[in-house]
């Protein structure tokens, strides 16, 4: 009997000392544990990865940046049937237990026990919350019992809701969608809110094995999960029978929606992308900033569309270059479609092989295996291009364009399809708030994906005769008027260190003595050199950098005058905007505002702006004057005749008497430009190769139609605006043959501006015809 007590006794002495042991040992790790866990506090204010967003002025997307897709959720935008879901299959116990459920920690001790294996069961959505914010995922002890600790802190500091959000926020849940939110998106294209329960039940399925019962790669897994889903909902009661029968009949409709942007401007969005990078490094791609531009997405829209159209057209104009490739007619489908795989789709631009050809159309097969059929009028404009510049005859029959095997580029919509090429040359385009700098169009190239360069910006062109407003500028800031009077008349400059140079007007004919807007408005080369020539180089360049341009980018030569300078066009846009404004400098911005994903301004742009008539001395903001008043209004007037009488007369047909600018061709054609503007708006178009090559055609047939275009749709149902006469300035009745004061009752005048100090002398005797043409050579040297 003593010894049977002895053993009792000695039994529980040794199992007291264990529990001890094991106790201690629990309550050291538990003190060490404690103070090597992260403070659970910052999850109150803790920051998810969210992707940068880029928007226009009005609020539409652009582009997305990021790995990560995530909108996130306050608790009370998240569904409650969403919340039900979640809780009756993940853990139904949440609002119970203090972060840690003991009998869900006690079922997968069992089945650990059971199978020898190590279970994930027993995680409740607070131990979930840890680990994923504060652990790793590796499956040791040490890890599990921090992933507990942590959970029951969670508990204590933060309330379920809250929890709740930050799980249902952070999740992935797959196809790049991090927390409900997106996952709505990705899923279903809509916001979480606009879901059904059968769609809400689907979501809530995803985050035991977001791969495995994923809709889109596994919809039988996917159904069974969600099935389950709703039966544990109307288990509970969540929802009601009818509920639940409904919505177990409703299909799969899941499938990938990607980001998609409401407004194509790939250019503007790689700039803000590399512009917050640069300010905020890689945290700008996972910070849920929300980017919100100058941009008007009405006007960007229409400049898409507008310079692929015009820029196509040319294309189209100089012939057909024949097909991008050919398939055999021994090759599989299988083949044939692997090589038609090879060629890329270039914005609206499709790749088709051509399968069979009759005699007025042809039958071409897509990458998607889709059978179209090219009438008569998609294949006839292809006459063959022979060398640059000239093309061949008309075709008559289909087979003088196409033949079965070839490789072609269609574009269409609506089943209306037809042969196109991809475009050799390239297109810039920008539209800028005369009065800010606001950027509100800008195009860079023909397709983003084909070139990332983008021209608007980083393109430097020769502007040709659009540079010639600044020498005529200079010329009335050194006492020309628009009347004076320079002889158009042949020039030989002789230099000994360069070739003996004659330079000409494009019509290869001389006007005889004309007026400085007459000059302007023909864009005479012969004036522009001699009026470069009589006020000096020097003087011209340093004026011309009050524009902006570069003093460095301008050559000191007189070939200055006719545009031998280089500029982009973003350059040459503000340039003109102070003709636009009145004469001050604004500088071209993109970015008006950045949020955060609370909503607060971090960045408010402070663009500078031209004073309003009753402007107050000193205030920073204000664009600074750098051209008189008199002399914007005045070249404003010589630009509106260039419209109404010169060579963009075209334009009239936008039927407005407020619009000015200029055209610009290049030596060869290589470079073609439009700038013009009213009041409010600038706007600049240029067509040319990458590598320099003639286009063969003048910026009145090119770059001004484009331009037209585009006013079209941006000045529609805008009252005219122009610029007021300044004080100091007004307008008389002149000789237009010798620019003279007309005397009293003079006819044949015409009415033109002056400066009241700087005002023509009478005409004293009739002056001889104009248009005499000098034959003669006349050297300026």
């Amino acid at each position: 009997m003593k010894k049977l007590s002895y053993f009792w006794k000695s039994g529980l002495w040794a199992l007291l000392s264990l529990l001890f042991v094991v106790a201690t040992a629990v309550i050291v790790l538990y003190v060490y544990a404690q103070s090597q866990l992260p403070d659970v506090a910052s999850l109150k204010t803790m920051e998810l990865q969210v992707p940068l967003q880029i928007f226009t002025k009005d609020g539409l997307l652009i582009q997305e940046y990021g790995e990560k897709r995530r909108i996130p959720l306050t608790y009370d935008q998240i569904p409650a049937t969403l919340v039900h879901a979640l809780l009756a299959t993940e853990d139904q116990r949440f609002f119970d237990h203090p972060g840690v459920d003991i009998f869900g920690l006690g079922r997968a001790a069992v089945r650990m026990i059971q199978t020898g294996t190590k279970s994930q069961g027993g995680s409740t959505i607070t131990m979930q919350v840890a680990r994923n914010f504060f652990l790793n995922r590796k499956k040791t002890f040490l890890r599990k019992f921090n992933e507990i600790m942590l959970a029951i802190k969670i508990d204590q500091e933060l309330s379920k809701e809250k929890i709740l959000e930050l799980y249902l926020n952070q999740i992935y849940l797959g196809n790049r969608a991090y927390g409900v939110g997106a996952a709505a998106k990705i899923y279903y294209g809509k916001q979480i809110k606009e879901l059904n329960i059968a769609q809400l039940a689907m979501i809530a399925g995803l985050p035991q094995a977001p791969s495995t019962h994923n809709p889109i790669i596994n919809p039988k897994a996917a159904k069974k999960r969600r099935d389950h889903v709703l039966d544990r909902l109307y288990e509970e009661k969540y929802i009601t029978q009818e509920q639940y029968e409904e919505a177990l009949q409703q299909p799969l409709i899941e499938y990938y929606h990607g980001t998609n942007p409401q407004v194509h401007a790939p250019y503007v969005a790689e700039m803000i992308r590399q512009s917050l990078v640069e300010h905020f490094g890689q945290e700008a791609y996972t910070r849920g900033y929300k980017v919100y531009t100058t941009i008007d997405s009405r006007l960007q829209i229409a400049a898409n569309q507008i310079t692929e159209n015009h820029l196509l057209a040319y294309d189209r104009r100089h012939g057909y270059r024949g097909p991008i490739g050919h398939v055999s007619s021994l090759d599989s489908p299988s083949i044939r479609n692997q090589k038609l795989h090879t060629f890329p789709t270039v914005g609206d631009l499709q790749p088709v092989a051509v399968l069979s050809v009759e005699e007025r159309s042809a039958t071409v097969v897509t990458q998607k295996n889709k059978l179209i059929t090219l009438s008569w009028d998609a294949l006839s404009w292809a006459r063959p291009e022979l060398r640059k510049g000239y093309v061949g005859r008309a075709p008559s029959q289909a087979h003088q364009v196409l033949k079965a095997g070839d490789i072609v580029y269609i574009k269409g919509q609506n089943e209306q399809y037809e042969l196109t090429q991809n475009p050799e040359a390239e297109v810039a385009l920008i539209a800028l708030n005369a009065n800010n700098g606001g950027i509100q169009a800008l195009v860079g190239g023909f397709n983003f994906e084909k070139s990332k360069f983008n021209r608007a910006t980083q393109s430097e062109r020769q502007p040709g005769s659009s540079f010639k407003p600044f020498v005529y500028s200079a010329a009335l800031n050194k006492g020309y008027t628009l009347a004076t009077v320079i002889n158009d008349a042949p020039i030989v400059i002789r230099d000994p260190s360069q070739p003996e140079w004659r330079p000409h007007n494009d019509n290869l004919k001389f006007g005889g003595p004309t007026r400085l807007k007459a000059a302007l408005t023909n864009s005479r080369n012969l004036v522009s050199i001699r009026i470069l020539d009589d006020i000096g180089i020097d003087y011209a360049i340093e004026y011309a950098t009050r524009f902006g341009f570069r003093k460095e980018s301008l050559p000191h030569a007189l070939s200055l005058a006719l545009g031998s300078l280089t500029v982009t066009p973003m350059d040459l846009t503000a340039a003109y905007a102070i003709f636009a404004n009145g004469g001050y400098k604004i500088e071209p911005y993109l970015i008006d505002h950045i949020t955060n994903t609370k909503g607060y301004v971090l960045l408010q742009a402070k663009p500078t702006e031209v004073p309003g008539a009753e402007e107050e001395p000193g205030v920073d903001l204000a664009a600074p004057r750098v051209i008189p008043a008199e002399n914007a209004f005045l070249i404003t007037s010589a630009l509106q005749n260039v419209i109404q009488h010169g060579t963009a007369s075209a334009a009239k047909v936008l039927n407005r008497q407020d619009i000015a600018g200029k055209t610009g061709t290049t030596n060869d054609q290589v470079d073609a430009w439009f700038s013009g503007y009213n009041r409010d708006l600038v706007v600049t178009t240029w067509v040319g190769f990458d590598t320099p090559q003639p286009l063969h055609e003048y910026a009145a047939r090119l770059a001004l139609p484009l331009w037209i275009d585009f006013m079209k749709i941006a000045l529609q149902d805008k009252p005219e605006h122009t610029l007021p006469i300044p004080p100091g300035v007004i307008s008389l009745g002149i000789n237009p043959v010798n620019g003279l004061r007309a005397r009293p009752n003079q006819v044949n005048t015409i009415t033109e501006y002056f400066k009241e100090t700087e005002l023509p002398p009478m005409d004293e005797e009739s002056s001889p015809e104009p248009g005499h043409s000098q034959n003669s050579d006349e050297s300026l040297f």
